[in-house]
């Protein structure tokens, strides 16, 4: 669609005056004195003009000391120091000395040499040539006309601080635009996200043809909110819908509107709507609107914080009393809750987009797009790459191809094959590798613990599968063990949770079992029960003593848009209560998991030694070692171990 004629700017009738400032010419003029007074007193200059004639008497009278020819035209000669006071002289008024003369039209310059030397044989003459007095032309005086115009710069444009002079760089909006020509991304740059292609595609016709909902009477909505997680293509689909509707796109990130001056974010909204005014149709993109969409009156300062102020802007201009047309406001966040209200409702964002992370089918598809111009080798499957990278965003799969690509670059390798696909999963999930020796007591202990936590995952029922299981020391761990369920799942019961929960005390049960206690290195995994367990009794209502109820545990930060102080709608005794259903949930898990491992030791045992022997294991060399366990039938743990078991061994 061709871009509607940019709006004429301001006449002079519009234009309000800025305050001038009484003092700005006196200061220019007073300047340009001080660098005249240089020039003048430096000594610098030809000095008086006289006649050829003139010139030609003072040397004849030996008056003059030396001359020196410029060019073909002008002689600048000085007066001898005992002749300065001579009353020719004086008459001539020669000041300081010094003098020029306009030679006669004449090709033979020696001639007139030979002259003046006839008359006074002590005079001593020079000559240079034009481009030395050019020369000195650019190196003296250019230096000085460029100090006066730096200075006429300087002083007009502080005329109007807030209206273009030298803070303008504070309040002209950062917005970047990007052209429909250059980089443009359609609809089909995107893969997966049919559903938020689909809400978005209203925007795309009303950008090509707004005659067509005018009609009958029909608006676009105002805004569109994006929200995802961070990684899911929420930048991505912006541009899409600017490249699919082919009008300007203007991008900011909301962190770009907030700076040191009060007053400048609000300024800069202003700029950027008159921008996209003069533009439209067009569409303002901002990233990350939750750093100046805030709450208000949460945060430090009340209503004269800058941040409100920015947002009190950005309110009006999306519909105030003069609502802007043909000009449409993505956003997008990861934050919807912590956004002002009024910021959400109809008018400003009507239509508020959720893109979550993708499918199997949505990643085996991203997947392709990534890889379309990226040789791959025959054993490459990307379905079940797809289906093995559960919850990875679309960011997360292209810096997955992406490290693929560099290590069969390090190794000269013409394709990318599936070892390249493994090695760079690793590398994405759980970290590099990390030059660390350790001593094969510490390796033996690693080894137990992970080993604990992959059969402990393997024998329940409700847990996911152990994917990978590790003793090489990654990122901040000696050891990793990889589970991902073998299909996504939306809907997770307690039965999932209470699984989740002896898959973690795995390790922690290994330790106290082959060594009689446990060990600091199981902090994380305590760390996250902990989390699970309390998110089972407080959100999730999996307490049978304070049965279907929620409870708002902890207090939200200021700065996250909330208040500081919110009471506990809960008393100290349910509080005490709380605490005792995590603990018996944590004592559970930890007592399950120890039952497990002692009843299956020689399975424990087997894992371990394989873990030593080759450091990591995939699941088919797990299914390979537990096949004979006469409690494991197909990979499918029996009813027997699952049933109710005795309190375990103290600890």
């Amino acid at each position: 669609m061709p871009q509607r004629p940019s709006a004429p700017p301001p006449g002079p009738k519009n234009r309000r005056p800025g305050p001038v400032m009484p003092n700005s010419w006196i200061l220019l003029v007073m300047l340009a004195t001080g660098v005249v007074g240089m020039v003048v007193f430096s000594g610098f200059g030809s000095g008086h003009v006289i006649d050829y004639s003139d010139f030609l008497k003072l040397v004849q009278q030996k008056h003059v000391g030396k001359v020196t020819i410029h060019g073909k035209n002008l002689v600048v000669g000085e007066i001898r120091k005992e002749n300065v006071d001579d009353p020719q002289v004086k008459e001539l008024k020669i000041s300081r000395g010094k003098f020029a003369s306009k030679l006669p039209e004449t090709n033979d310059q020696a001639r007139l040499v030979a002259e003046w030397l006839a008359k006074d044989p002590t005079i001593k003459v020079s000559w240079e040539d034009d481009g030395a007095w050019i020369g000195q032309m650019f190196t003296i005086w250019l230096p000085l006309l460029l100090i006066l115009g730096i200075a006429f710069l300087f002083l007009t444009r502080m005329r109007d601080p807030l209206g273009g002079g030298f803070l303008s760089n504070y309040i002209k909006s950062p917005a970047k635009r990007y052209e429909k020509n250059k980089g443009r991304v359609t609809f089909d740059d995107v893969a997966d996200m049919e559903n938020a292609k689909s809400e978005l595609q209203e925007v795309v016709d009303f950008l090509r043809s707004p005659e067509k909902f005018q009609r009958l009477g029909a608006q676009v909505p105002k805004g569109v909110l994006l929200v995802g997680p961070p990684g899911t293509g929420k930048t991505l689909l912006a541009r899409a819908v600017a490249g699919e509707a082919g009008v300007p796109f203007y991008s900011i990130s909301g962190s770009e509107f907030i700076q040191m001056f009060v007053g400048v974010g609000a300024s800069r909204v202003r700029d950027m709507f008159k921008t996209a005014k003069e533009n439209s149709p067009c569409l303002l993109f901002i990233d990350e609107i939750d750093a100046v969409g805030r709450m208000r009156g949460a945060g430090v300062g009340g209503g004269s914080d800058e941040r409100e102020q920015t947002l009190n802007q950005i309110l009006s201009e999306m519909d105030g009393f003069l609502p802007t047309e043909m000009v449409i406001v993505l956003a997008a966040t990861n934050r919807p809750d912590v956004l002002d209200s009024a910021l959400l409702r109809p008018g400003r964002f009507d239509r508020h987009v959720t893109i979550d992370r993708p499918t199997w089918q949505g990643r085996l598809a991203i997947l392709k797009v990534h890889t379309r111009n990226k040789p791959l080798a025959d054993d490459i499957n990307l379905e079940g790459i797809a289906r093995k990278m559960i919850g990875m965003t679309g960011a997360d799969l292209r810096n997955l191809t992406n490290e693929a690509a560099l290590l069969a670059t390090r190794e000269g390798k013409s394709k990318i094959d599936r070892v390249d696909f493994e090695r760079a999963a690793d590398r994405v999930l759980i970290g590099p590798k990390r030059e660390e020796v350790l001593t094969p007591e510490d390796k033996k202990r690693t080894a137990y613990h992970e080993a604990g936590h992959a059969l402990v995952t393997w024998l329940v029922p409700e847990s996911d599968r152990p994917l990978k299981v590790s003793i090489v020391p990654r990122g901040q761990s000696l050891g990793v063990n990889i589970s991902v369920p073998d299909e996504e799942r939306y809907h997770r019961g307690q039965d999932y949770f209470k699984a989740r929960l002896v898959m973690t005390m795995g390790g922690r049960a290994a330790d106290r079992l082959v060594y009689g206690q446990p060990y600091a290195g199981a902090e994380s995994d305590l760390k996250q029960a902990t989390r699970l367990a309390r998110y089972m009794v407080t959100h999730w209502g999996m307490s049978d003593r304070l049965g279907p109820m929620s409870f708002r545990v902890g207090e939200e930060h200021v700065f996250l848009g909330k208040e500081i102080q919110e009471p506990k709608d809960f008393s100290e005794g349910t509080a005490n209560i709380i605490d005792e259903e995590v603990q018996k949930l944590l004592r559970e898990a930890d007592d399950t998991a120890y039952q497990l491992l002692r009843d299956n030791r020689a399975d424990l045992d087997k894992i371990a030694d394989a873990l030593l022997q080759r450091e990591e294991l995939q699941r088919e060399e797990i299914e390979e070692l537990l096949k004979k366990n006469p409690n494991v039938r197909d990979g499918q743990p029996t009813d027997e171990i699952m049933a109710p078991m005795a309190p375990a061994a103290p600890q």
